[in-house]
């Protein structure tokens, strides 16, 4: 099964093509928006619910990236991961303009929206909030959003993407 480029031809495909990919980033960036601010008002912070015997919803901040690399940076973090959000967020919004395979457009459109929803976060609240803890033996994996969701599937995508057309470009070339 190969994953076929949209090219669209006329001027108005090429708007709702275009229009579709961000449409999903912008899903996921309301979604992102609309569970924080969930958490945010229904959950004091520091609070845990346990919701299984493996997950637990908790209200968390996040001043660093993933893990929480560099939350303890003394704030210039803040600005740095806003900064490379939004250069990521154009690079992405211009590569979802040429045709693409649905499902490398699908994952930036992913990671577009996850990006955006925590740089909302950083810009709106000077930190991210996260809320999803799943645990297993006492050992918790870092607690993490609706965004991260985003971004770590558009990744998971983007490289499976990228392994399939691989495979597809070494079957042409064994078949030539």
């Amino acid at each position: 099964m190969t994953d076929k480029f949209v090219q669209p031809s006329m001027p108005n495909q090429v708007r709702a093509y275009q229009l579709r990919w961000l449409m999903i980033a912008f899903a996921a960036l309301v979604l992102d928006i609309i569970t924080k601010a969930g958490v945010s008002a229904l959950m004091p912070y520091g609070q845990s619910v346990p919701m299984t015997g493996f997950f637990n919803l908790v209200h968390t901040w996040n001043t660093g990236a993933a893990f929480s690399f560099l939350a303890d940076g003394g704030g210039w973090q803040r600005y740095f991961f806003i900064v490379i959000a939004f250069a990521v967020s154009v690079w992405i919004a211009l590569e979802l303009r040429k045709p693409l395979p649905a499902s490398q457009a699908l994952a930036y459109s992913l990671i577009l929206g996850g990006a955006l929803g925590n740089a909302f976060d950083r810009l709106l609240r000077g930190h991210v909030v996260d809320y999803l803890d799943f645990h297993l033996g006492g050992w918790h994996w870092p607690a993490f959003n609706v965004a991260d969701i985003a971004i770590v599937c558009g990744a998971a995508l983007m490289v499976f993407s990228s392994l399939r057309q691989a495979n597809d470009v070494s079957k042409e070339k064994t078949n030539e």
